[in-house]
């Protein structure tokens, strides 16, 4: 965080300019009556900052909180402590959530008033422009300190919603890659049942039944098949791999294809037979463009 100091020697502050100001300061002292008055109506006027000046002791509160701050301007001191007093100042006005606006378009109107009482007061041109550049200095400088209240807020909200927004990611992340899990060991689960089902259909075969157990372990074989490819990318996506949708699409056209074998042997109606045969054509149109799709992505 930088010092007054270093702030005044941005902004070209001399200790003649600190100088000037104090020689100012019976001058201001007699008029900060008048530059509160002016103040707190532009303010008045404005309904977004009336808002925050509703009731008569707060605005008379204010207007003397003001007055302060206004003859501060030409104490001719400008330490850390003035530096820490305009930060409170900064922040209360972000703690009542006056936008950063207001305060640059009011401290204008300061701005304004003392160009005006200096040519009010000294007409020689010379002379009026040393105080005018020192005014104008010390008028840019708090109008930095408050500024900085507002962008020093704004960093803190940044902060705290990108810590917020980090944990819930990684918590998002770690629940997905929990789910992957579960969906391998099931998968894995499922596949030993397919094992089975392929043994059941090896018993059909020795029972007599050869035409059923050939198609249906033939059928049983496409299920497994695609049950190790599901596996397979579901173990990639756990290594940080692309989900592959045309593995799930697959999957569905094998299992449509087995139910095909299994309504021939069950001798089905013509027009379920139909509906299969429509649905995988369907089917194999979908795996065929998406298939496209991602080829074009990689060739590009």
């Amino acid at each position: 965080m930088l010092t007054m100091q270093e702030i005044k020697n941005h902004y070209f502050f001399s200790d003649d300019d600190a100088e000037l100001l104090k020689s100012l300061h019976p001058l201001m002292a007699a008029n900060a009556d008048r530059i509160a008055d002016e103040f707190y109506d532009f303010l008045l006027g404005i309904p977004e900052t009336a808002e925050h000046l509703k009731g008569g002791q707060l605005l008379n509160r204010l207007k003397t909180t003001h007055k302060e701050w206004f003859i501060a301007l030409f104490s001719g001191n400008y330490d850390n402590q003035y530096l820490h007093n305009l930060q409170q100042i900064g922040q209360a006005h972000v703690q009542v959530g006056l936008g950063a606006h207001y305060v640059n378009a009011a401290m204008n109107i300061v701005r304004r008033f003392l160009i005006e009482l200096l040519q009010e007061q000294y007409p020689e041109l010379e002379v009026r422009r040393k105080f005018r550049n020192a005014v104008e200095r010390i008028i840019d400088i708090n109008l930095d300190i408050l500024s900085a209240s507002y962008q020093e807020e704004a960093l803190k909200k940044v902060f705290v919603s990108h810590r917020l927004e980090s944990k819930l990611i990684h918590a998002t992340e770690r629940f997905t890659y929990g789910l992957n899990l579960i969906l391998v060991v099931a998968l894995a689960g499922v596949s030993i049942s397919v094992v089975g089902l392929f043994g059941w259909d090896i018993v059909h075969i020795f029972r007599g039944d050869a035409e059923k157990g050939i198609l249906g372990a033939l059928g049983t074989l496409l299920v497994l098949w695609m049950m190790i490819e599901l596996m397979d990318n579901e173990i990639k996506t756990l290594k940080g791999g692309k989900f592959n949708i045309l593995v799930f699409i697959g999957v569905i056209i094998v299992a449509l294809i087995r139910e095909i074998l299994i309504s021939t042997l069950r001798h089905d109606a013509l027009e379920t037979q139909a509906f299969l045969a429509g649905t995988l054509l369907i089917l194999g149109i979908v795996y065929y463009l998406v298939a496209r799709s991602q080829q074009m992505k990689v060739t590009t």
